[in-house]
């Protein structure tokens, strides 16, 4: 999988898909924040969602924190191409990451998403950023999360990874391809 086009995978109902890009350019009901319990928006994805979607995605996001890890909140999204902003806490304010973590936020994410009606989600590479979790195993968890999810729900009906950097968009649609093959 050398080629940096979509590549997308049907689980019954849901349609996911990995795509190389920038998710503040993305359009879906749902875009997802990798946050902190705290919700401040500093660097990475955070940093790069406050500054395309404007300031009060934080400051709405913030006004429910702090939560455990592990958890998600829903802002407007501001001026990004979607109507929500899930913001999926996935480490505390030391910045540290798990798989438990990132499993429990994208679950809640999905949970979430379905609640305020989305039929669409773009999710980032929850925890690889800062918290430095390794790109495969963020792959395996998110992947399997929304797999486990759409065995019991209809919404979203369709979740994108938006993977920015070329290695981490290999990474997911293998591991895309790899829950398909073993889902049949």
């Amino acid at each position: 999988m050398s080629s940096a086009g979509p590549v997308s995978r049907q689980f019954g109902p849901l349609s996911a898909i990995v795509v190389s890009g920038d998710i503040t350019t993305q359009h879906a009901d749902a875009i997802v924040n990798a946050a902190n319990n705290q919700f401040w928006m500093g660097g990475g994805v955070a940093g790069a969602i406050k500054r395309v979607g404007g300031d009060v995605i934080e400051q709405e996001a913030m006004k429910q924190g702090p939560v455990e890890p592990g958890n998600a909140v829903a802002t407007t999204a501001g001026k990004l191409n979607a109507r929500w902003c899930i913001h999926a806490a996935v480490m505390d304010q030391d910045l540290v990451t798990s798989a438990e973590f990132i499993t429990m936020a994208t679950a809640k994410s999905l949970e979430l998403a379905e609640s305020l009606g989305a039929d669409s989600i773009a999710f980032p590479a929850l925890g690889t950023g800062v918290g430095a979790f390794p790109v495969p195993d963020a792959a395996r968890l998110m992947i399997a999360a929304t797999i486990a999810h759409a065995k019991i729900h209809t919404r979203p009906s369709q979740v994108t990874y938006v993977l920015f950097d070329h290695a981490a968009y290999q990474v997911f649609a293998l591991e895309l391809q790899r829950a398909h093959d073993s889902a049949k």
